[in-house]
């Protein structure tokens, strides 16, 4: 594929999403930004949810990876289902019921001042280094296809791919982030159905013999009873729970998505339907990976050494042709930029509402300070996607999960402990709590694996959420003073 071809696209791809953008942006205020004025249909939140939890990292790490740990990533999946139905009966209630727009709202009503900056500073350090992170696989891609051929540097392109998603959301915020999901979901499993006909084409197989082809391949391999293994089953799935729970339920990013439906009734309908398709879109992108790779052996085509390369290689070598080349750029593209601009609001957001006193605030003020901290967060996105250019060595899935395990554990924890006991906390040393516990579950970790070659690989979020929880309980008092009913799940 040409870059004249692949540019065409993109300015096409782009124009589309600005057009919905100024027509949502109609009339819109903060709260229209902040929440869509809780007037958004389950089922397109549902749809385009389906895109922001993907992402361009799921779209070329997930079927990449399959030549090493084989559909073992799906038992992280099937964690999934405990983590979102935790998020449906407990969490979204709750946030519904205090009527929250940051639900880091919740950390100052049940502990105080200083666990509310502490959680939202988490979710905010979090979801920057996590969709920075993402929006890395979508750049490199955008480079490969269209930038490097007209000798734009990866930097200037990082500047450019972020000042598209700047432009859509910066007036009308979450109301147009619900429909311009919905389109770039549509095409980015219009891209993955496609990709998986082309290769079947390309190697002479129907319908039936692709099923065949993938079921009986030792690639499709699910289980892990190695217990050595980082993804023995147990691990992989208790840690697909808790990532759900911590990467959905406290990520203000997806949860403001949840608080625009009408009711609490609405919201837990989407969430249900969301992991049922949720789950058939995995199966697909580890099917494409098998495909990927049976095409590869058949063809003599050598994998990469970084196998996030592998897709991008094949669908950008017209080895499928023009129309998979096509294909996987609007899919990549839409994949990841329905991640980074929700991404990019929630963070507005967050900030506004946690650290800016944004209520206390004319609407006149409100608009500025809102501009003002999308273009900050923009800028600060910029900076984490070309540092990670430059330190990255590891599959990108693998990275942000790693990441992960360290800055969402703190929140697991807080949430936690919030939920399932009465006490009250020493509000000033949840800082110093939040910030020890992923020291001390580095340490942990890098002493088990010396000492018993035991890798807690994801389930590392669990055992920080746990020496966090631990924390708060050893600076916490029986003898404070009592805990309001009202916040308490």
């Amino acid at each position: 594929m040409s870059s004249t071809l692949a540019l065409t696209i993109l300015v096409i791809y782009f124009l589309v999403l600005i057009a919905i953008s100024i027509y949502t942006a109609r009339g819109a205020d903060t709260n229209t930004f902040f929440t869509a004025n809780r007037q958004s249909p389950w089922y397109l939140v549902a749809f385009g949810m389906i895109g922001t939890s993907i992402s361009g990292v799921t779209f070329v790490s997930v079927p990449g990876a399959v030549g090493k740990i084989q559909f073992s990533y799906f038992q992280v999946v099937l964690g999934y289902a405990v983590g979102y139905w935790v998020i449906a009966t407990i969490l979204m209630p709750m946030y519904y019921r205090l009527n929250l727009i940051s639900i880091y709202g919740y950390l100052e009503k049940r502990f105080g001042f200083w666990s509310y900056k502490t959680g939202s500073a988490f979710f905010l350090l979090s979801r920057t280094v996590g969709s920075a992170v993402r929006m890395y696989v979508a750049v490199q891609v955008l480079q490969l296809a269209i930038f490097e051929d007209l000798g734009v540097p990866f930097e200037l392109t990082v500047l450019i791919a972020m000042a598209l998603i700047f432009v859509y959301t910066f007036k009308g915020g979450v109301k147009t982030i619900i429909i311009t999901d919905t389109l770039q979901t549509f095409f980015l499993l219009t891209a993955l159905v496609l990709t998986i006909y082309l290769i079947a084409k390309q190697l002479n197989l129907s319908a039936g013999e692709v099923i065949t082809s993938v079921t009986e391949s030792p690639y499709s391999k699910i289980f892990v009873w190695d217990w050595a293994n980082k993804h023995h089953f147990v691990k992989d799935f208790l840690s697909g729970a808790f990532i759900a729970m911590t990467m959905t339920g406290l990520d203000q990013d997806l949860m403001q998505k949840n608080l625009t439906c009408k009711s609490i009734g609405e919201a837990q309908k989407n969430m249900f339907w969301f992991y049922v398709v949720l789950v058939f879109v995995n199966l697909l992108f580890l099917s494409l990976g098998v495909l990927l790779y049976v095409y590869s052996e058949q063809m003599g085509f050598p994998i990469p050494a970084k196998t996030d390369d592998l897709y991008p290689s094949l669908a950008l070598g017209n080895h499928f042709g023009t129309l998979a080349a096509v294909t996987f750029l609007l899919g990549i593209t839409a994949a990841t930029y329905a991640s980074s601009d929700s991404a990019l609001t929630a963070l507005t957001t967050s900030f506004c509402v946690d650290f800016l006193k944004f209520e206390n605030r004319s609407e006149k003020e409100r608009q500025k300070l809102k501009q003002w901290t999308h273009i900050g967060f923009t800028g600060v996105f910029i900076i984490v996607i070309v540092i990670f250019k430059a330190l990255n060595s590891q599959e990108v899935i693998s990275a942000v999960f790693n990441i992960a395990g360290y800055t969402y554990g703190p929140l697991l924890g807080l949430f936690a402990f919030g939920l399932y006991n009465r006490r009250p906390v020493i509000d000033k040393f949840v800082p110093f709590i939040c910030i020890a516990s992923p020291i001390l579950t580095y340490l942990v970790e890098e002493l088990s694996i010396q000492l018993f070659e035991f890798e807690f690989g994801f389930s590392k979020l669990m055992l920080n959420g746990f020496i966090t929880f631990v924390g708060l309980w050893i600076f916490s008092s029986n003898k404070a003073k009592e805990v309001k009913e009202n916040v308490l799940a």
